[in-house]
């Protein structure tokens, strides 16, 4: 669509600038909320004007790789301090753009905070080995070179702390950025470069362009001045991401989906497992790469289990993240609602029970958003399609099982390996389900959802490409080793 006013309109940032997309085109992004107020318009941009950033963060790459690791620690810590002025702000952004409640958004704003900070101490840390030669008149060690330019590509379910926590190591450890923000929350991501832009950036260390994945996000993969991708999406998406980069020799990180288990034992602590549960599956209405999916419980406890389980998931209240009270706002956009929808109604078909919820709420207040219920089903089996494929909204199954042996083979049958957790207070079974448990992620009596930013953090088969994100790890992707040899 094309708009002629220019209220609510948010550029590209290329080049240190503020520019208008050579197509004159733009996305609407609405309210999922209240799909009449519109949040702002976002370019609907070409290949051209990628071009244009990537060729700017090109120019910028050799300038910035020469400032000490210090110099450019304190560009990121002057970003954080910008965001924290601008958190509320910011967060209420991202709550009328994608939905979240702001607690959650606050919650997230903040942590981008922090990543910032956190990346910024890197720029003091060693970045090398020396190794013994077999010379003894010679010195030999390792230093770390960054890649480049740095294409990153952003989903929108966390729009302050995913393109933070992806540019600030790319950044700190010399590289210049290109980033596409999901279009759907391109609003608050632009407000995120705000703050880049006011603490001073070069010009062309930082730029981001916003339009179709399959113009920007394909085009960052096809570049071939973009010397890195690191994605977070869809597998779908990120399969085709990772086969144009390495057609053309670039490195490439992915990180993709997950269906992610909780196991309850039977000495279990159920009011911990169940609120654990609760918050894992339906907090940002369970649109987490890391939200809990597959409930499997011992049958000893079933039943009591899943008597509190339901309890408490009537407690939750649905609406406006913006309201007081609300627990868990509305999906994200309408594909997204009627993609939770199919799920739920490929589980009856399928032979599932249907426990609780269920449904798209549509009267009253809920008229003019996407708005579904916290829905559970039981009776499922593991070959099911509601057990297998990732939902991305607040649907849980739960699965009966005798054994502790037969709930790890469940809890590892599927395509997915991202995160996964067990309430136990037996240590043989944490220690045999920390051993077993296919998942880059594992955590002990806490939900599967979260990661602490000082961790890495990625997933085994098809949840990633292998390599980690977050913490120092971060720097295995981003830069490269060179061995030096002094005679």
């Amino acid at each position: 669509m094309t708009i002629q006013t220019k209220s609510k309109q948010h550029l590209n940032y290329i080049n240190g600038e503020w520019i208008a997309s050579s197509t004159n085109e733009w996305i609407e992004n609405t309210n999922p909320a209240n799909t009449e107020e519109v949040v702002g318009y976002v370019p609907k941009s070409s290949k051209e004007d990628l071009g244009k950033a990537v060729a700017s963060a090109k120019s910028a790459k050799k300038a910035w790789r020469k400032l000490s690791g210090d110099a450019r620690g304190k560009y990121l810590h002057k970003a954080a301090d910008i965001l924290e002025s601008r958190l509320d702000e910011i967060a209420e952004s991202m709550t009328k753009e994608m939905g979240k409640t702001l607690p959650e958004a606050k919650g997230e704003t903040a942590r981008g905070v922090a990543i910032l900070r956190y990346y910024a101490g890197e720029g003091l840390r060693k970045v090398g080995d020396v190794i013994p030669s077999t010379d003894s008149e010679a010195l030999m060690f390792t230093t770390r070179v960054p890649l480049g330019v740095v294409g990153i590509i952003t989903p929108w379910n966390f729009p302050v702390a995913i393109p933070i926590w992806k540019a600030a190591p790319a950044l700190i450890y010399g590289n210049s950025i290109v980033l596409k923000p999901a279009t759907e929350t391109a609003v608050t991501c632009a407000k995120v470069f705000e703050c880049f832009e006011e603490a001073g950036f070069p010009a062309g260390v930082v730029n981001m362009v916003a339009g179709p994945g399959s113009v920007i996000g394909q085009g960052l993969a096809d570049h071939p001045d973009v010397n890195g991708i690191t994605f977070t999406g869809s597998n779908a998406v990120g399969k085709q991401i990772g086969q144009a980069a390495l057609a053309r020799g670039a490195k490439y990180q992915l990180e993709m989906g997950g269906k992610n288990p909780v196991i309850v034992d039977s000495d279990a602590d159920l009011d911990l497992a169940v609120d654990a549960t609760i918050s894992g599956a339906f907090r940002s209405t369970g649109q987490k790469c890391t939200a809990t999916s597959r409930v499997i419980v011992l049958k000893d406890v079933y039943d009591q289990f899943k008597e509190k389980l339901i309890s408490k998931t009537n407690e939750i209240t649905v609406g406006d993240g913006l309201h007081d009270g609300i627990w868990m706002g509305p999906s994200v956009n309408e594909g997204q609602l009627n993609t939770v929808l199919s799920y739920i109604q490929k589980g009856r078909e399928e032979g599932a029970s249907l426990v609780l919820g269920g449904e798209r709420l549509t009267a009253g207040e809920y008229e003019k958003g996407y708005f579904v219920q916290p829905t559970i089903f039981e009776n499922v089996t593991s070959s099911m399609t509601i057990a297998q494929e990732e939902i991305f909204g607040p649907v849980i199954t739960l699965i009966k099982v005798d054994t502790i042996e037969e709930s790890l083979e469940i809890a590892n049958d599927v395509e997915f390996g991202l995160s996964a957790s067990i309430f136990t207070s037996n240590i043989k079974k944490m220690l045999t389900f920390i051993d077993d448990m296919d998942a880059g992620l594992v955590r002990i009596n806490a939900e599967s959802a979260g990661v602490e930013l000082q961790a890495p953090f990625g997933g085994m088969k098809k949840s990633s490409s292998h390599s980690r994100e977050q913490g120092q790890a971060a720097i295995e992707f981003f830069t490269s080793i060179k061995t030096v040899f002094v005679k």
